[in-house]
């Protein structure tokens, strides 16, 4: 068998060539789908969109079916953020921190921000809602040898008595507690479980990421059964953000 198709072109230097065109259109292809998530970029002074266009710059549109027919979402989906936050910056230079302006527990800023996440319970394999609370929960139960906590007092960082725990919320699929139910003076607020500490020989909780007078303000949830995506967003970034802005003393530095 002849290899040669034309004196100056044989089957090696088309293989060669195939391979080199399917290399740059590979780059192309790589190259336009890593720009769905965050883009288009925002200018960091102005928050303007970059309109820059191109083959090489924005994927086209794509949609991505989700699970258990809660409908599609589409990427990059041209969303604006918002850049009107209760923050100025503390210089005028790309980059500059921010400082807030209001209460940035309430307002999102910083670690007290938050993602718009999906306004529905995250589910089990079976399409029922993950975390409830374990009165509502009949499968499920605190193990003898540990308190329920039921009543027991929350304490801030502060020291002072913030409420007392009402019920617990599991996780279904981990076999975890997810959040303290907390009937506070203001309302029931929900408090991340990691973020609380246990003491057993004086039977109370304490939550030092807040103090007492600021768990009123956390995020409420709908409903009394289920909390959603977003809800559990809200309520983690509210607790976070108080490790830096619970106390005007966590914002200044160490050293």
């Amino acid at each position: 068998m002849n290899p040669h198709i034309t004196p100056g072109i044989d089957v090696a230097l088309l293989v060669f060539w195939a391979f080199v065109l399917f290399f740059i259109g590979l780059v192309f292809y790589l190259r336009r789908e890593d720009r769905r998530e965050g883009y288009p970029l925002e200018d960091e002074m102005s928050g303007r969109l970059d309109t820059v266009g191109g083959p090489m710059h924005t994927a086209s549109t794509k949609s991505f079916l989700l699970p258990f027919g809660h409908g599609r979402v589409y990427a990059p989906d041209r969303r604006r953020e918002p850049v009107d936050i209760a923050a100025r910056r503390t210089d005028r230079f790309a980059g500059a921190p921010y400082a807030p302006t209001g209460n940035p527990l309430v307002d999102g800023i910083g670690p007290a921000a938050w993602a718009e996440r999906a306004r529905r319970p995250d589910v089990d394999m079976d399409g029922h809602p993950r975390i409830v609370p374990l009165s509502a929960a009949a499968d499920f139960a605190v193990a003898y040898q540990d308190p329920t906590l039921r009543d027991w007092p929350v304490i801030g960082a502060d020291g002072a008595t913030a409420g007392t725990v009402r019920d617990l919320w599991i996780d279904r699929s981990d076999r975890l507690i997810r959040y303290i139910e907390v009937e506070t003076a203001g309302g029931v607020v929900l408090a991340p479980m990691m973020m609380a500490k246990v003491d057993r020989r004086r039977r109370r909780v304490v939550i030092d990421a807040l103090r007492a007078s600021q768990f009123a303000d956390a995020p409420r949830i709908e409903a009394s059964d289920r909390i959603t995506l977003y809800e559990e967003e809200r309520v983690q970034a509210y607790f976070g953000g108080g490790y830096l802005y619970a106390t005007p003393a966590r914002q200044e530095p160490w050293l």
